[in-house]
C-alpha cells in the first residue's frame, strides 16, 4: 500500500487575486484523463462584510473550448463581518465529470474578497503511483512510519 499522495495529481490552477468586489477569474484547464475526480480548493485571504466569495467548477470537452458551470459544483460563503472569512477555504469535489476538462472559477461580489491561490487535486487515477508534472510540483515528499529526526 502506498501513501495517498502517491495516488493523486496536484495542479496549480490560479494565482492569488487581490481584494475586489467584482472578481471573476477562470483558472487553467485541468485534464481529467485517467482520473475519476478532482477536489478544487481556494482560500479566502481577506473579507469585508457583505462580500460573497464563490468557487464554481466548469467543464468542457476540449481544453480551449467554451466551459459551462456544473450543476451543484459551487461553494459559496458570505462575510457577515469584516475578516470573518479570512483563512477559510472554499472546496468543491467533482466526481466523474461528464467531460474531460475542468476549470475553477473564483468570483467576488457585493464587497471586497481577496482570494489565495486555487489548486486542483485529482484522485482515483487509473495508474499508480502517479508521476507529478514537473511544471506543477517542485517536490512531493511522502513518508511512511517515519522515525523522529
Amino acid at each position: 500500500m502506498t501513501n495517498i499522495a502517491n495516488d493523486m495529481m496536484f495542479y496549480y490552477c490560479a494565482a492569488t487575486d487581490a481584494a475586489a468586489s467584482d472578481t471573476d477569474v477562470d483558472g487553467a484547464a485541468v485534464d481529467m484523463a485517467g482520473y475519476d475526480g478532482a477536489i478544487f480548493v481556494t482560500s479566502i485571504e481577506d473579507s469585508v462584510a457583505t462580500g460573497v466569495a464563490t468557487l464554481t467548477i466548469k467543464q468542457c470537452d476540449t481544453s480551449g473550448g467554451s466551459y459551462a458551470a456544473l450543476s451543484g459544483a459551487v461553494a459559496t460563503a458570505t462575510s457577515a463581518t469584516n475578516d470573518d472569512l479570512n483563512t477559510k477555504l472554499l472546496v468543491v469535489d467533482v466526481y466523474r465529470p461528464l467531460e474531460r476538462y475542468l476549470k475553477a472559477n473564483i468570483k467576488a461580489a457585493t464587497a471586497n474578497i481577496a482570494f489565495g491561490a486555487t489548486y486542483a487535486i485529482l484522485y482515483k487515477g487509473r495508474i499508480a503511483p502517479v508521476t507529478q508534472l514537473a511544471a506543477e510540483v517542485a517536490q512531493l515528499t511522502s513518508v511512511a512510519s517515519p522515525a523522529e529526526a
